[in-house]
Parts: structure tokens; C-alpha cells; sequence
């Protein structure tokens, strides 16, 4: 195969920090190269290089056979290099065509021509998407397709996508990746990073392990497995992420949902979590799993049912209600609810229980510093203080904030939703670690996970959902994919073959 890209020795240092050590990466034509690493191992600064966006403090850049100095990202994608970032860099406020053909805009714009032929390349992708609509309002899923089809309007021939499925649902993620075959196909390279293994092995033809701005391994990914990839990430094999649940010893119940219902989306719910028990929600997206979380936590008001928090009826008009009563939520979007990320690590973290740190109202800044600081070193976050924005945190670290903040409040009952979306393999361990922990005090905790290994290392027992229904309950040691996916899906079809008739 041709090989497009090849990055030689490249090192970049940030005021006397070595981002990149001398890290070497190649891409060829018609072929998908996943890049992997913890958070910190410098896969995004490696291609932000590849993108024109930071130049290398020394190394090569080869692009066709060619060493080039590029520019800036506008050479870069002038000899056909686009960067997907995770954060999308779309122009809300324009519409889609002009979003994807921004930069490259006459000064006066046929809208009708410009329109047409964004279809065109939106036709091409499988998406109905409306070429006039702003981009503002789109789905992040339909926000992602365009930045494809912006990447393809630029007659693309290297694409980087960063964590392009880290917040779609499975049914977006697939026809995302479909489309990256088909780039693949037509003789794109692909450089994927994700901390999605599953994804990484379903898509790639080689895989290169990064690790503290090095280079590692570059692997076939046909002659490897899980395991090697993540021992080489981490040190250790996957089986050892989860810690052992020795020591948890299930007591009362804690909370017992009654007959809970919500429209169509929640429907007859019924389920107990007891002290020191770890009790998941699984299912497909859009089973009910969150809407159960949110009714549970007084952010949305049910039609009908019941829910009792240590023998006692409550009462959730709101999530103050929720949080009054030892009830703590750590939310799906983590940037959009579970944080503020313009504000400090200490008041996210003592939010939920700022009464403990103020006196007649007065808040003790020192005592939140010195709660902040305790919490800090108990989640093992990395910050360089406790007064650093959350937004200079890695995923990983933000979500050890989100989670910091009720471990101060001292919940009975802790709902983590997604609790490790978008966090690289090591933080994950970490966070498993400190749910362990909060089952071990004799906390009850309700976790919703898409990823069914992450149910299977850490919950006691398995509830599943579909169509709004808890439809099975597995039990430890009946944990297995083909069970879980079988209530989820077979009970799925049989609802809407019902919903039909």
C-alpha cells in the first residue's frame, strides 16, 4: 500500500515538559491505524502535528513520500490532511453547506449551487441531513457526518477522527464507523483514536500504543487481543481493572422503587438497591436506563409509582429534594450536568454539601480548600491545585470531580450514569476502584453502563432494561454478553411487534 503519512522522531516540548519523546507514526492508503494511549500519552498532540496545528520542536513530516513544514491547518488540509476533532469546530450559527465549505467561500455565495452540492456529498455519507439547516441544531451525531463531509469537500486524503463516537448512541456509532470502512475502501487512510477497544479491534488494520509521549509497540491487529494492547498501555491485563468484591457484604435495602412510570419511557419499574451492593442497568441506548435515573433523582416528575429511601416514602419534586435526602447523581454528560467547568475544582467538589464548609451563611474558604484537597488525594487527581477551572482537567480527572463532589455530600444511594464515558483504560481503573470502595462503606449504588464488560467486572447483579421495562435480572456468575443482549433485544422486538398490532 502507498503510504501517506510518515512521522519521524518527532518530539515537542510545552515550557520544559516533553509532550512527545521522539514518537515515529505511519499511515498507508486503505488503511485504518488506531492510536491508543492513556490520557497524557500525546495521541492529540502527535496529530495536531499531522494537522498543522503545533509545529515539532524537532522530527520529521512526510506526507506522500514528501518532507513537508507545514504551515498551519489551513496547509495541511490544502495537501489533504483533515483533523476531527472531539470537539467539534463547527460555525452554529451558519447553515451546513456553509459550514462545509467554510474557508473556501466566494464573495458572493450561490446559495442554491452551494446547497446542492453539499447534498451531494451528504447523499454520499447515507445521511438526509438539510443542507440549509443551521448546524447549531443538529444532533452531535449529525454534527459529526458533517465534519466528514467537510473533510471529503476537501478532497481529503489523510482523515484523523479523535473520539468521533465518545457521546453518540450505538446506532449513530455504527453508521459512523460504516462510514469510515467506506473511506477505508476508496483508499483513505484512517488514523482512529478511541479508548473504545472494541471499536479499535472491529475497524483497524494496525493498532500503535502510546504511552508518557512515547512510542510503544505498533501491532498488527489481527495477530493480537485486549489484553496485550491494554497491558501495553498500563502494565497490567484487563482482568486486574476490576478490584475484588471481597469485603462487600449486601445489608438492607436501601432503596426500593415501586411500579415507577413515566409515559411510554419508563413503564411499571420496579427494583431495590441494598447497603454495599453495586446494582447495574443494562440494555440497549434508548432502553429508559437514564429516564429511570432522572425520575429516581427528582429531575423528572413520574405519572405514577413509588420510591422509598430506607423504609420511608419521598417525595422529588426536584434534584434538591433528591440531594436533601442523600441521593446523589453523577450524570451521562458530564461537561453539560455533572460539572461547571469554568469554575474551580474546589467549590465543584463541595457543592452538593456547602453547608458543612459555611457558618451563618459565610462561606470558609479554607475549609473548602482543605476538603477540596483531601477529596483531591483520596480520588487521586491529577491537578496542578484544587483552584484550577475543571475545564484544564483531562476526561478522566473531570469525572473524578463529578464523582468527588458526592463523596463529600455522603450519599446513601449513588446513580452513576456512564460513569466511565470517554476516560481512558487507567482512570477507569481508578474509578472502579472508588465504587468498590463506596460499596465496601455500605453505600447502594446504581450504575448504568453501555459497556457490558464494565457491568460485569463491578456489579453484584445485572438488571435489564428495554422498551422502558426491567424485562430479566442476571445474577453474579451468570454474567454474559449473549444472556444480556438477548433479554435486551429479543424483549425489544417483542414490544414493538406488540406496539404494532
Amino acid at each position: 500500500m502507498t503510504e501517506l503519512v510518515s512521522l519521524s522522531g518527532i518530539r515537542k516540548n510545552y515550557a520544559g515538559v516533553q509532550a512527545l519523546k521522539g514518537v515515529d507514526f505511519d499511515l498507508k492508503a486503505g488503511e485504518v491505524h488506531a492510536l491508543v494511549g492513556e490520557n497524557g500519552a500525546g495521541k492529540s498532540t502527535l496529530m495536531r502535528v499531522l494537522g498543522g496545528e503545533t509545529p515539532p520542536t524537532s522530527g520529521t513530516v512526510s506526507l506522500y513520500g514528501e518532507m513537508v513544514a507545514l504551515s498551519g491547518p489551513r496547509d495541511a488540509t490544502s495537501r489533504g490532511v483533515s483533523v476531527i476533532h472531539q470537539e467539534l469546530a463547527l460555525a452554529p450559527d451558519l447553515t451546513v453547506a456553509e459550514n462545509i465549505f467554510l474557508g473556501r467561500l466566494p464573495g458572493f455565495v450561490n446559495h442554491g449551487a452551494l446547497r446542492k452540492a453539499a447534498r451531494d456529498i451528504l447523499d454520499r455519507l447515507g445521511f438526509a441531513i438539510d443542507p440549509a439547516v443551521q448546524a447549531g441544531r443538529l444532533t452531535v451525531a449529525h454534527q459529526q457526518v458533517v465534519e466528514i463531509a467537510k473533510a471529503l469537500s476537501n478532497k481529503a486524503r489523510i482523515i484523523v477522527f479523535d473520539e468521533p463516537t465518545a457521546v453518540l448512541a450505538n446506532s449513530d456509532a455504527e453508521r459512523l464507523l460504516a462510514i469510515i470502512r467506506e473511506l477505508r475502501a476508496g483508499g483513505t487512510g484512517v488514523v482512529y483514536i478511541s479508548h473504545r477497544l472494541n471499536e479499535v479491534f472491529d475497524l483497524s488494520d494496525r493498532i500503535t500504543v502510546m504511552k508518557d509521549g512515547s512510542h510503544v509497540e505498533t501491532l498488527e491487529t489481527v495477530a493480537t487481543d485486549v489484553d496485550a494492547v491494554i497491558a501495553r498501555m498500563v502494565g497490567r491485563q484487563m482482568s486486574a481493572l476490576f478490584p475484588p468484591k471481597d469485603g462487600r457484604v449486601p445489608g438492607k435495602v436501601v432503596v426500593d422503587v415501586r411500579n415507577v412510570t413515566r409515559g411510554r419511557k419508563v413503564r411499571d419499574v420496579s427494583f431495590s438497591v441494598r447497603a454495599g451492593e453495586v446494582v447495574g442497568l443494562g440494555g440497549l441506548v434508548g432502553s429508559g436506563r437514564t429516564e429511570v435515573a432522572r425520575l429516581v433523582f427528582g429531575a423528572d416528575k413520574m405519572d405514577s409509582g413509588t420510591v422509598e429511601l430506607n423504609g420511608k416514602p419521598l417525595h422529588l419534586s426536584s434534584p434538591r429534594d433528591a440531594v436533601r435526602a442523600q441521593i446523589g447523581l453523577v450524570p451521562e454528560d458530564r461537561k453539560e450536568h455533572g460539572v461547571i467547568l469554568d469554575a474551580p475544582i474546589r467549590i465543584n467538589t463541595t457543592l452538593a454539601k456547602i453547608r458543612s464548609i459555611t457558618r451563618f451563611g459565610i462561606l470558609n474558604v479554607t475549609k473548602e480548600r482543605q476538603v477540596a484537597t483531601a477529596l483531591g488525594a483520596e480520588m487521586r487527581l491529577k491537578a496542578s491545585s484544587v483552584d484550577a477551572p475543571v475545564s484544564s482537567l483531562s476526561g478522566g480527572n473531570q469525572q473524578k470531580v463529578a464523582l468527588a463532589k458526592w463523596f463529600h455530600a455522603d450519599c446513601d444511594l449513588l446513580i452513576l450514569d456512564e460513569p466511565t464515558r470517554g476516560v481512558d483504560v487507567g482512570a477507569k481503573s481508578e474509578i472502579y476502584n472508588l465504587i468498590n470502595d463506596l460499596a465496601k462503606a455500605g453505600k447502594a449504588v446504581l450504575v448504568i453502563s453501555s459497556e457490558h464488560q464494565e457491568l460485569f467486572g463491578i456489579c453484584d447483579r445485572i438488571l435489564v432494561m428495554a422498551e422502558g421495562a426491567i424485562v430479566g435480572e442476571l445474577a453474579e456468575g451468570a454474567f454474559t454478553e449473549q444472556q444480556l443482549l438477548t433479554l435486551a433485544m429479543t424483549q425489544s422486538a417483542r414490544n414493538r411487534d406488540e406496539a404494532s398490532l
